[in-house]
């Protein structure tokens, strides 16, 4: 295909998409590296709606963060909510990800998410956030994104398309491409939404389909290659001296193949266009490709296919089209009514610069010259057999809105089953032909003549053959629309220049010199078909010979051509389908073109009495019979037999005619006659006899096919009138669907965001069950979980030590096991605190000994619902056993003290009773179980209140001395109930494993009474 409008006057070419690649998990080594401060980075486009998240997900874990690329997400996003993509993204990668923000520089190993509501463009390697000018349903944000990328990035520029709906970013990969850019899609079989996908794989414009996970080590390794293959264009180049260099045996190649011939497209161009197909099949040497190329004959015509520059789109460069609006209209208006306005579009590739043409000398022509009748004929042509085919059906992809405004599309276009289809009327002011515009002849006298960019990725001299041919094709005052980086200063005197900038130009009145057309290869006739290969050849000629079947099938064959009649089969409509024996005196081949009609090739005797005979067959399905049929031969006239047999078996003959050519004997004088011209020898009776047949039977079949027409008529008028209703309801029932559809999209958009949002509360509720889970495990804690009827939920592996539980008891009641407590009342407790809601806790025993401590409470949902019961078992055998011990030493010590019978009283810090036996409690006339609490200073009337017993105590109370104990201390004391007396004391500080207890022991050795 031919190019519309490249960037720049070197523009890459287009990839087809290649067998689906596998890359490895990881690149073979690290990636190239840019430098922060460096604006020649690649810049990334990740794009996708409907289920893209899984594929960016897979894509960023298995992208390595210091890949020198920066990388920019547009999705579809729904205008009135705020988007998570930024937060969700940030799980997925170490890489900093934030929204893109109006102004923002692109830095590398950054990820930059577009804001919902906004369309986002890049300029000089920043982002510009617009508000969108097309309503949601739309929109083509992927699409305006990458026409800015594609210009401004060029050759760094990198589109990679996930999983979605729609077709956003099928046009926008084109200019990708076609500005050195590389394409990436997500293989349709992995997305989860594969519409996007297949719509970009559709344009055959992709270099690479891959599953998410392994796009990161092709990017990698793609990011590399073209620093490998600088090497492999420098040999080609240094080896152009040679006879037989590589390029030149390419060219030959394709020229081979596809009879186009290559040699005169700029050499860079080529190269380039060379260098992709070698990097998609990781070739680095031109004379390996070549090999490659010989080896492989479908590589050749994917490679014809990457030189043919098809990126186009509608209305390209608006501006431009309103300029050209401007310079047409005084040519229109000075234009013979209902005459025809010519026009040639030379490389048309996909057919939307024809149709913008089109439907813009459409507009011009009802604005300036409504009541001239004028009519449009625009010639289309391209080298490309499926572009022009593609162009010819005129239906192109939805995203087509983004560049053809409502009132066109309302006007212009039909939408069916989600593509907009050139209306008919359009359709048929268009010709789309194959041509090759540097060897075929040009169509001339013509209006306007538009080859934009086409002549960018010519060679200099093939360029100045072409521009006298399109001055000698154009009227006088004829307008040529070339592309805004192609020039004519060196045929200034040929045409006059309008429009600079968008080179529109008039042809002038000067003639074309003759020798400047004589250099044009001009081609009489269309270049034939390549030859095939010889593998083919000889593959045919095999199978041609073993075509015969078997002995039994010749031998039929041979006696049917040498005993039966000359016979042919047809069909209804009279085209032979079997030929039997030599026909050749009956039928022969017709003038024109080739034919095997019977009525077309029967003699002209014959052709009216095979004609009725077959008519009357098909009329009643019965065998017709004629006789003594007239048919002049070499030897002269012959009579014969006709006989049409209606064929009703076999089953796949069924329907079909019969035709047979008996010859009859012919007596010697009708044989002999000259023919019903001269009238020597048939009698003027017999003549006017036949002639008089004919006519019969020419009114009675004219009469039949009237009949036959008038009810066809009115069956047609029936069916159309049905038509028209299906076609209205269709319709009706289409714009439901399309309304349907979008709704849906937007629905789906909104539940693929509220599905990420569970999905993180899902993760998040799995980490808080693997805390639970663990917390639990740490704590030892035996707990069984029950439903509202007592059967198992779950349980902890502690519990196995009480109750005999496996995990396959799950969802039986737990009544049905024996437990190891020495307790009965389990399950009527449990029903207890189902009907009561309360808390029963106890302590209880199993029969090995251990003590636990049960609690049964109430499973409380978050919304307080009682959705069963939790019993805990806490392990509280050594508390136990520590309280036996505790009373054991209790008794112990009561007894001890029962047992002394000396006055012992044991004093905490404060100097209070701690404890005392009963001798002690006696002495000082109180009860022992009153004594506890009471300072010591209060007892016996005040009588232990004395300074040299008081700072004893508290000497011995004191840490920081080295005192344990004092003896021997001689007390004056008046007692309860006795005489005044004299107490010898003693006083011990209290140890416990050698360390103080803050307590003093206070014993009386010696109680002596006073005198007087």
């Amino acid at each position: 295909m031919l190019p519309d409008t490249p960037a720049a006057p070197e523009n890459p070419g287009v990839s087809l998409p290649s067998p689906t690649a596998t890359a490895p998990t990881a690149p073979a080594r690290p990636a190239r590296s840019y430098p922060a401060e460096s604006d020649k980075f690649p810049v990334v486009l990740l794009g996708g709606s409907a289920g893209c998240i899984e594929a960016l997900e897979l894509f960023f874990r298995h992208l390595t963060p210091r890949s020198g690329m920066a990388y920019v997400v547009v999705t579809h996003l729904l205008p009135s909510r705020e988007s998570e993509l930024p937060e969700v993204l940030q799980r997925f990668t170490p890489l900093p990800v934030q929204a893109a923000a109006d102004g923002q520089k692109v830095r590398p190993n950054h990820v930059y998410v577009i804001p919902p509501d906004r369309d986002l463009s890049i300029l000089h390697g920043s982002l510009y956030l617009l508000k969108p000018t097309q309503a949601p349903s739309r929109r083509m944000p992927i699409d305006f994104f990458l026409q800015s990328l594609a210009k401004d990035a060029r050759e760094r520029a990198v589109c990679i398309l996930f999983s979605g709906l729609g077709s956003d970013g099928s046009v926008g990969l084109k200019l990708v491409m076609e500005n050195f850019g590389m394409v990436m899609v997500q293989d349709p079989a992995t997305a989860a939404f594969d519409a996007l996908p297949r719509a970009a794989l559709a344009t055959e414009f992709v270099d690479f389909v891959l599953a998410p996970q392994l796009m990161p080590a092709k990017l990698l390794e793609y990011v590399e290659r073209p620093l490998l293959t600088r090497s492999a264009r420098e040999k080609a180049e240094e080896s152009d001296s040679k006879p037989a260099h590589a390029l030149q045996k390419i060219f030959v190649l394709i020229r081979t193949q596809t009879g186009h011939d290559f040699s005169h497209y700029k050499r860079n161009t080529v190269f380039r266009r060379i260098e992709r197909r070698m990097n998609s099949h990781q070739i680095k040497e031109f004379t390996h490709y070549v090999r490659y190329l010989q080896e492989n004959p479908h590589e050749v015509e994917q490679l014809f296919r990457e030189l043919l520059i098809g990126v186009t789109k509608f209305f390209r460069d608006a501006e431009a089209f309103e300029i050209l609006r401007q310079h047409l209209r005084p040519l229109l208006a000075q234009k013979e009514p209902s005459s025809t306005v010519r026009v040639w579009a030379p490389g048309c590739s996909t057919g939307e610069e024809a149709y913008s043409l089109t439907i813009l000398l459409q507009e011009c022509i009802e604005e300036v010259a409504p009541g001239r009748y004028l009519k449009i004929q625009l010639f289309a042509t391209d080298i490309s057999v499926e572009g022009v085919e593609f162009a010819r059906a005129g239906l192109y992809p939805e995203n087509i809105t983004a560049d053809v405004s409502p009132e066109r599309l309302q006007r212009f276009f039909i939408k069916t089953d989600g593509h907009y289809q050139i209306r008919k009327e359009v359709r048929d002011s268009v010709v789309f032909a194959l041509h090759n515009i540097n060897k075929d002849a040009p169509f001339t006298k013509l209006d306007l003549l538009c080859c934009r960019n086409l002549l960018i990725y010519l060679s200099s001299d093939l360029q100045k053959n072409l521009l006298p041919v399109f001055h000698y094709a154009l009227n006088p005052g004829g307008l040529l629309f070339l592309g805004p980086s192609e020039n004519i200063t060196s045929f200034q005197e040929l045409f006059q220049p309008l429009d600079v900038k968008w080179k529109i130009s008039r042809r002038t009145e000067t003639a074309t010199s003759l020798p400047r057309l004589l250099n044009f290869p001009f081609a009489l006739s269309r270049q034939s078909t390549a030859a095939p290969h010889p593998s083919a050849s000889m593959a045919t000629a095999v199978s041609t010979r073993r075509e015969g079947g078997p002995f039994a099938s010749l031998v039929q064959k041979v006696l049917l051509g040498a005993y039966s009649p000359p016979a042919v089969v047809i069909n209804s409509k009279g085209e032979i389908l079997y030929v039997n024996g030599r026909t050749g005196k009956y039928l022969e081949p017709a003038p024109g073109l080739g034919s095997m009609n019977i009525f077309d090739m029967a003699r002209e005797e014959l052709s009216y009495e095979i004609s009725g005979a077959v008519h009357r067959a098909l009329q009643t399905r019965q065998d017709v019979k004629v006789d003594d049929v007239r048919v002049k031969t070499e030897a002269g006239q012959q009579l014969l037999r006709l006989t049409v047999k209606y064929l009703e078996e076999p089953e796949e003959l069924m329907g079909l005619l019969l035709v047979v050519f008996e010859d009859q004997p012919t007596p010697r004088r009708v044989r002999l006659a000259k023919g019903s011209t001269s009238g020597s020898e048939l009698s003027r009776d017999a003549v006017v006899s036949a002639m008089e047949k004919e006519l019969q039977y020419t009114k009675h079949r004219l009469q039949t096919t009237i009949e036959e027409m008038e009810s066809s008529l009115e069956e047609l008028k029936s069916t159309n009138e049905e038509l028209q209703s299906a076609n209205e309801e269709l319709q009706s029932t289409n714009e439901e669907a399309m309304t349907n559809k979008e709704e849906m999209q937007s629905l789906n958009e909104e539940l693929m965001t509220l599905n990420m949002q569970y999905q993180a509360k899902t993760e998040e509720l799995s980490q808080a069950a693997n805390d639970m889970k663990n917390l639990l495990d740490s704590t030892e804690i035996a707990i069984i979980f029950l439903d509202n009827d007592g059967t198992i939920k779950r349980f902890t592996p502690p519990v196995a030590r009480i109750v005999n539980l496996l995990p396959t008891d799950v969802g039986r009641p737990l009544s049905h096991f024996a437990s190891n407590l020495r307790y009965e009342q389990l399950a009527q407790d449990v029903q207890q605190v189902l009907n009561r809601l309360i808390t029963i806790e106890t302590n209880i025993q199993t029969v090995a000994g251990e003590w636990y401590t049960m609690r049964i409470l109430p499973y409380r949902t978050l919304d307080n619902y009682i959705s069963g019961a939790v019993i805990t078992f806490t392990d509280v055998t050594d508390l136990k056993n520590l309280e036996s011990q505790l009373q054991d030493n209790a008794r112990f010590a009561a007894s001890m003290q029962e047992t002394v019978l000396e006055p012992v009283v044991a004093l905490d810090g404060s100097l209070r009773v701690y404890f005392s036996n009963r001798s002690f409690a006696h002495l000082v006339g109180i009860e022992a179980d009153e004594l506890a609490g009471q300072p010591l200073a209060e007892l016996a009337g005040g009588g232990f209140n004395q300074p040299p017993l008081l700072e004893r105590l508290q000497h011995l109370l004191d840490a920081g001395t080295d005192a344990y104990e004092f003896s021997n201390l001689k007390l004056d004391v008046a007692l309860p109930g006795q005489p005044r007396c004299r107490l010898s004391l003693y006083g011990r500080r209290l140890l416990h494993q050698g360390q103080t207890t803050g307590r003093v022991l206070l014993g009386i050795e010696n109680l002596e009474p006073l005198a007087g």
